[in-house]
């Protein structure tokens, strides 16, 4: 099995430089590389190969000789990433490749002869043969397959390390129903499970993007290339590597407890790509990372052996009354609460849309089919109470015999 390591890297300012000088020349390739490839389609119509810009390094390096002081199979990774990014994009998996930016950070990739040692308490890589000092808050066992190196737009090296363990992947444990947990999210509540918890919200963007447009705002009046400007850009890189920070923390403790005290965990299928052209709640949702939390939900149960069941996106899950199986055709967003005409209960929205969740989840992993009516079976007076309603919304009643 297959397992990512980050560790932070303490470099000195040697191997600062030489760290610096790998990333610009794997940036410098990649985007020599990217320019190429559009070129030669839109003057000549041709499309050139990953194995073609490949076999044109070392006319390069003899153009550019400060590219030999770098490891030779970082700069093919860097050709070979562009590849991985094309062929995402033509099969729907991606954006268009882009050109990179020296501000952004930047990575390289070393994919053989990397080296943890735990004793030293450093990472070996070509050209780096002394080590880099690392700090290891976890360690593992097994072949290390690829290690990248990574700068944050704040200065900070990383380290990834691919891990193969040698394991096979925990056997998926007895799903039992009753260690099945439904979860609603959203935004006002982050989410609210069947069980009836609600985890707040904590808007880390929201309650930093005071102080964020104070410091982009400061950035923005210093001279374009000078030092101060630099300066600024830094303080205004920290702040987002702080709430990108704390975000992640909740999403990670959050997800490991609810795996770890679960069978199963059924969620909705969101379309959040298209939930974000709704300009008034883009920015809420974008703080919120649904799809970062259903990533994490999905390798930590893959580790750990747990199910994640996952429901359509137009299940109605909101309106649907989870005691006697009613849809309530007229709940708008503005309403929280509301009382089930059909057999009284009353509804918190959410909770009883985790409750929905759940509920159809198991029954799609059972390989029941579910047609819009309750989980439960109906009784006769159910049966009436829903037919009457029905007819008083405009439907054909439904016949009981």
């Amino acid at each position: 099995m297959l397992r990512g390591y980050s560790y932070r890297l303490y470099p000195t300012l040697a191997q600062t430089d030489l760290l610096n000088q790998h990333i610009g020349s794997a940036r410098f390739v990649y985007n020599l590389a990217l320019d190429t490839k559009q070129q030669a389609y839109t003057r000549f119509g041709k499309t050139v190969s990953c194995f073609d810009l490949i076999n044109q390094l070392p006319d390069l390096k003899t153009e550019c000789p400060w590219l030999k002081l770098v490891n030779s199979q970082s700069l093919q990774m860097a050709l070979r990433n562009l590849d991985n990014a094309f062929t995402n994009f033509f099969r729907g998996r991606g954006e268009y490749p882009t050109f990179r930016k020296k501000a952004k950070g930047g990575s390289f990739q070393v994919p053989a002869n990397g080296q943890v040692d735990f004793r030293k308490g450093t990472i070996s890589l070509p050209k780096f043969k002394s080590g880099i000092k690392a700090v290891f808050y976890r360690k593992f066992r097994g072949t290390v397959k690829t290690v990248t190196i990574r700068r944050t737009p704040t200065g900070k090296f990383f380290a990834s390390v691919l891990v193969d363990t040698n394991q096979q992947t925990e056997p998926l444990v007895p799903l039992n129903p009753d260690n099945v947990v439904g979860l609603d999210l959203g935004i006002k509540d982050f989410l609210v499970t069947s069980e009836g918890e609600a985890v707040a919200n904590p808007r880390h963007l929201r309650n930093n993007l005071a102080r964020l447009k104070v410091l982009q705002r400061r950035a923005s009046h210093k001279v374009k290339g000078s030092a101060n400007r630099r300066k600024a850009n830094l303080q205004v890189a920290k702040q987002h590597e702080r709430i990108t920070n704390s975000r992640k923390d909740f999403l990670h403790q959050l997800s490991s407890r609810l795996v770890k005290n679960h069978d199963g965990i059924a969620i909705e299928d969101l379309a959040v790509k298209n939930l974000l052209k709704n300009h008034k709640l883009a920015q809420a949702i974008s703080d919120v990372s649904w799809t970062e939390f259903r990533r994490q939900l999905e390798y930590k149960c893959d580790w750990q052996g747990k199910h994640l069941l996952v429901i359509g996106r137009f299940q109605p899950s909101t309106k649907l009354c989870s005691t006697c199986g009613y849809t309530n055709h007229t709940l708008t967003l503005a309403d929280r609460e509301w009382d089930c005409p059909s057999c009284d209960s009353h509804h918190d929205r959410d909770h009883n849309a985790a409750i929905n969740i759940k509920q159809m989840a198991l029954i799609k992993h059972s390989g029941a089919e579910r047609s819009g009516e309750p989980v439960e079976m109906l009784t006769l007076v159910r049966s009436l109470k829903q037919e009457k309603f029905s007819a008083l919304d405009g439907e054909a009643p439904i016949p009981l015999g």
